[in-house]
């Protein structure tokens, strides 16, 4: 089958920033409950680690329970070597956190030196050492030329950056991105990728994505989500190689090969 050939195994003495293992997410209430992520193993480790799939898959949901947004409904969540079941645990994982979520909110006549700072404060970042990581995760990703502008009078790909710019104050181990590249034109996302190759040389980075040419750039491992379950995991070019006796149609190879493991994984869950 195609995700069990290509998929590269888990190595169990490699060091992990995160790991879940049989997690389930029900969101909702009674009648209204979605099981949106369904016993799924996960292990993150230092590097880049994409995460692809449809709408609906489970990234933002599996972003937010390492996060420590929402609880899990049943499994194991082991963030920076903590449990996130105690309240003391989760505040300490958070401290060592950064993470960008699809949309943020902020005080709109707040600049963007502030909103980075205020996000500082809340992760309990030294005083005396605030300023300095503000600066310096404004210019990883070149908003200190707008660092006195009011966040509300920001662009789409401006407001990105600022996030992702709180993301980064803390000098996080473990950093969570969910769609970072949305709203950014072509020469940010570029930026970005190089910014996330950088990040990767030492820190644990889970970028959630619908953009496959982000993984193929940026990520030393990718893994697939479908209907809340890991159904493919390897190297992107182990992807792109699923479509290596397929005719050409336009799509790059990792496109190709991303299409292809979706169609086997559906394929299976209809037999």
């Amino acid at each position: 089958m195609i995700g069990e050939k290509k998929a590269v195994p888990h190595n169990g003495d490699e060091p992990h920033a995160a790991e879940v293992s049989r997690l389930t997410v029900v969101l909702g209430r009674r009648r209204t409950a979605k099981q949106v992520l369904d016993g799924l193993d996960l292990r993150i480790g230092t590097g880049v680690h994409g995460l692809l799939g449809p709408n609906g898959a489970g990234k933002t949901t599996l972003m937010r329970v390492l996060a420590t947004v929402i609880p899990p409904s049943a499994g194991f969540v082991t963030v920076l070597g903590r449990s996130i079941e105690e309240p003391k645990d989760r505040r300490a994982i958070r401290r060592s956190l950064g993470y960008l979520p699809q949309s943020f909110g902020f005080h709109p006549r707040f600049t963007v030196r502030e909103f980075v700072a205020y996000f500082a404060w809340l992760k309990e970042y030294p005083a005396k050492f605030s300023p300095r990581a503000v600066e310096h995760a404004l210019k990883r990703v070149n908003m200190a030329p707008h660092a006195e502008t009011q966040m509300r009078k920001l662009s789409g790909g401006m407001l990105r950056r600022a996030g992702l710019a709180q993301a980064l104050v803390n000098d996080p181990e473990l950093l969570l991105l969910d769609e970072p590249t949305a709203g950014l034109d072509p020469e940010q996302r570029v930026q970005l990728r190089e910014t996330l190759r950088q990040l990767g040389a030492s820190t644990a980075v889970l970028v959630a994505t619908h953009l496959v040419e982000d993984v193929a750039s940026a990520c030393s491992r990718v893994s697939l989500l479908n209907d809340g379950q890991v159904v493919w995991d390897g190297e992107p070019s182990a992807l792109a190689e699923l479509s290596s006796d397929q005719p050409s149609d336009g799509a790059s190879a990792i496109e190709t090969g991303y299409t292809l493991a979706l169609r086997e994984h559906r394929a299976r869950r209809a037999e």
